[in-house]
């Protein structure tokens, strides 16, 4: 097979800690390049790669004919332009979360991925996870029962880092985009549902969120009333770590420990708990999920695969986010 050629936009923390080595490490997949002004910010890569092409600049990288996709770990105002750019310069592209800031800003790049025939994605890597597989078969095959409560908790403290660009409001930080995503969009990718009513309370500093409380009601479409459950969710850059999410049913709960950043916040594991029978404990160590998204997107190139978090999925989640803010009251 052959192996697909990465070009990196920039030398983000996140991309040389994680998604960059991920690529790297990846089958099929090579780090090829590297885009940023500043060449002393690269070296840190090529202590791992060190055949690593040293662009200066982002639009270097697009330009470079042996560059097949693109991987974009910018602020999140810049999702959108280079997303699109990579499209225009005949990129496949992998976009961090959020890819957009409003759900209304997809469509422009679902536009170009359609004109193009090109792969375009939100880098959400934990439906690569065989946790979070896990959980949705086993919510589908109804080992909980009928899903009546689901409740996701993210939270960290950043506080003492100001120039974070989470902590930025001129570039799209706050606790929703950053990590929202992954409380919200979790609990609709397992079970299928999408918000019918949400209210939310919402505090702030320096006109970031940096708390925010969403309680709702949910349904899986055409389900009727038998698939709506109650829905509950924390965010927050100001409180000690913490990651959980929980599916209550009729018949029992799903409860999942390190289940965002698996291995690193703590050992991925899934509970399965119901009255009268064992307690059932799945843990899953040593899992890569980034590797698995680079190896998931490159299986999608190469073998016409179906990549698992669309465009589409990636809107909808970034519309229960407008709605999250639409419904705020303040605290």
């Amino acid at each position: 097979m052959k192996v697909v050629n990465w070009g990196v936009l920039g030398a983000a923390k996140f991309a040389r800690d994680h998604m960059a080595r991920a690529i790297h490490a990846a089958d099929g997949a090579r780090l090829y390049a590297l885009g940023t002004s500043d060449a002393a910010r690269a070296e840190p890569f090529r202590s791992f790669a060190p055949d690593l092409i040293v662009h200066d600049g982002y639009q270097a990288v697009l330009d470079d004919p042996e560059v097949e996709a693109v991987y974009v770990p910018l602020p999140n105002h810049l999702h959108v332009d280079w997303a699109l750019k990579a499209l225009e310069a005949g990129k496949h592209v992998l976009v961090e979360k959020p890819i957009a800031l409003e759900a209304s800003q997809i469509d422009a790049i679902i536009g170009a991925r359609d004109a193009t025939g090109l792969l375009a994605a939100e880098a959400y890597m934990i439906v690569h996870h065989p946790q979070w597989q896990r959980a949705r078969a086993l919510v589908a095959e109804g080992a909980i029962g009928r899903v009546l409560h689901a409740d996701a908790a993210f939270s960290y403290d950043n506080r003492a880092d100001g120039g974070n660009i989470r902590n930025r409001a001129d570039t799209g930080g706050g606790s929703i985009p950053d990590i929202g995503v992954y409380a919200y969009g979790s609990i609709r990718w397992v079970t299928g549902a999408e918000p019918l009513r949400l209210a939310s309370r919402i505090r702030r500093e320096n006109g970031v969120d940096v708390f925010a409380q969403v309680m709702g009601d949910m349904a899986r479409p055409g389900a009727g009333p038998e698939g709506e459950f109650t829905f509950a969710a924390m965010t927050s850059m100001r409180l000690p770590p913490r990651q959980e999410v929980v599916f209550q049913g009729e018949r029992g709960l799903i409860r999942m420990t390190g289940p965002f950043n698996a291995g690193l916040f703590a050992e991925a594991q899934l509970h399965l708990l119901r009255p009268g029978q064992p307690d059932h404990v799945e843990r899953f160590p040593g899992v890569n999920q980034y590797k698995l998204q680079v190896e998931a997107f490159g299986r999608s190139l190469r073998q016409r695969a179906a990549y698992p978090w669309t465009l589409e999925d990636a809107k909808g989640t970034q519309a229960m986010i407008d709605r999250i803010f639409a419904s705020d009251r303040p605290i």
